[in-house]
């Protein structure tokens, strides 16, 4: 008989993604190229070392397929919104790369473990101003109308040379 339990053949790690997170203003606000660090970082957690997570720009630029200046873009994306937290800056003479810190695992330490920080729950959205929500020019809008008539019906529908409806496919 098969085994059953842990054991499952073929099922290896994974990375949890809770539905809190998920739904939250700042994941789903993230950039892709962000979303696709963040895991890229969560490939290289082992379960204790969450602040030693190794991953240069450049190393992350070749692994997603991603310019270094996205992959920078991304970085700073994943900070602002508190998925992660840079511990050390790598150095580059030194071929060291930025250790991180994933907000969402906790942090092995010598006398326990430090709980997870989940800085993403902090995050707001700044208040753009887009769509109806954008400021008003003040003015009143008026509809337009043809005051004479001459160019077409007001209630007539705007018809091409062919004499069919824009879009309907018969003027070409």
């Amino acid at each position: 008989m098969a085994k059953r339990g842990s054991e499952k053949r073929g099922e290896g790690q994974y990375a949890p993604l809770p539905y809190a997170m998920l739904k939250s203003a700042a994941w789903r606000s993230l950039s892709g190229p962000a979303a696709k660090v963040f895991m890229e970082l969560h490939t290289r957690f082992n379960g204790s070392n969450n602040g030693a997570l190794r991953l240069s720009y450049a190393e992350a630029a070749e692994a997603l397929s991603l310019g270094k200046a996205t992959i920078q873009r991304a970085f700073q994306d994943l900070q602002d919104k508190g998925f992660v937290v840079l511990v050390r800056k790598g150095n580059w003479y030194h071929r060291q790369a930025h250790e991180w810190r994933l907000t969402t695992k906790p942090v092995q330490k010598v006398k326990g473990v430090e709980i997870p920080s989940h800085d993403w729950r902090d995050w707001k959205p700044e208040n753009a101003e887009r769509g109806s929500d954008a400021e008003r020019s003040g003015g009143a809008v008026v509809p337009f109308q043809n005051p004479s008539g001459r160019h077409g019906s007001e209630l007539e529908p705007v018809r091409g040379k062919s004499g069919g409806r824009h879009g309907s496919g018969s003027e070409h």
